[in-house]
């Protein structure tokens, strides 16, 4: 199976962005995506930005992930 988790563009230098997600930064790149700009939500797998999102999309997603994972803290 594969994931491709939201983030946000913090910066761009040239073709790698600096992403944020859930208070974690990393470079990735942006290649696939070359209209992206700072602010933008993608979708990144395996270090690269695959496609620019909505940012209504990427919260929500987000907060289906943060759910799954105090689901799983419940369980254990």
């Amino acid at each position: 199976m594969c994931l491709a988790v939201p983030a946000k563009i913090v910066s761009l230098s040239g073709m790698t962005a600096e992403v944020e997600t859930g208070g974690v930064t990393k470079k990735v790149s942006t290649d696939l995506v070359p209209e992206v700009r700072i602010n933008d939500y993608v979708l990144v797998h395996a270090g690269f930005a695959i496609q620019v999102i909505d940012e209504q999309e990427a919260v929500e997603t987000l907060k289906l992930f943060q759910e799954i994972l105090e689901h799983e803290h419940e369980v254990s």
